[in-house]
């Protein structure tokens, strides 16, 4: 991907829960052929960024979409939540949730085109899910609902694609074939990934976005303990080999890192 479009552009963001704040200041912007990680301790805002930029959370401030990712004058995002809310008993096959990333698109009571039926196809083979297409979606496993969430989340060739911890309660299998997928997708879209494990995703992402109440953006896959403190992101590197890896300290001013 060539093209250094923004897509998003925010602005002095401010989000709270309860009266607490979750994030202040916040400026960022989201390009084109961005491929972003999103690190930072629990509680300190990753999720509620993600939400915010999806629009499903209240704020204070200026988010702004590009055209180019809007349809019908609204932000047409693909997004895949933490947990996907849906009933794993309910009879509905895998092809049938994937279509229904197209509803947006096609209405509630519109049936479904042949070409929407070769979209499902071409999904379920990019996640080599194709053999389980007309399987009930509760019968997989964990690793194969999540693929079949991300095929629904991308159904609809969304320009900006967001994941809020995607690999959570998946094994460690599922975990790298997802990566694979998603830098296949990089190559057609930007993905913006929320992520605990900064030593597994510094080898996908090519930026990382460090979140604990502000947020710092650094154009490079590669970050260091000493950038990581400087950007107020009190978390551990992980590295493979006989590279040892590094506990932050706390931060006086923040509420998360507060002890006894």
């Amino acid at each position: 991907m060539s093209s250094h479009e923004r897509y998003i552009a925010i602005r002095n963001l401010k989000a709270s829960y309860d009266k607490v704040t979750a994030l202040e200041h916040v400026n960022l912007d989201i390009y084109a052929d961005d491929f972003i990680g999103i690190i930072g301790p629990n509680g300190g805002g990753k999720s509620t960024l993600v939400k915010a930029i999806m629009g499903i959370l209240p704020y204070s401030g200026a988010i702004e979409y590009s055209p180019t990712i809007c349809r019908g004058g609204k932000p047409h995002i693909g997004y895949l939540p933490q947990v996907s809310n849906f009933d794993r008993s309910f009879p509905i096959s895998v092809g049938e949730v994937i279509l229904s990333g197209l509803q947006s698109e096609r209405g509630i009571f519109k049936r479904y085109c042949k070409e929407d039926k070769m979209r499902v196809d071409e999904l379920l083979e990019l996640v080599s899910l194709k053999e389980f297409k007309h399987r009930a979606i509760g019968e997989l496993s964990g690793g194969q609902q999540q693929r079949v969430m991300l095929c629904r989340a991308i159904a609809s060739k969304p320009k900006l694609l967001v994941l809020d911890e995607p690999t959570n309660f998946v094994d460690n299998r599922f975990e790298n074939e997802l990566y694979n997928i998603l830098h296949h997708l990089s190559e057609r879209m930007a993905i913006i990934m929320v992520s605990h494990d900064l030593g597994t995703i510094s080898s996908v992402v090519r930026s990382i976005v460090c979140v604990n109440r502000h947020v710092h953006r650094h154009d490079s896959n590669i970050i260091t303990a000493e950038q990581l403190q400087n950007y107020d992101c009190p978390i551990q590197i992980i590295t493979h080999g006989n590279i040892p890896h590094t506990v932050l300290g706390n931060h006086a001013h923040c509420p998360h890192c507060d002890h006894e």
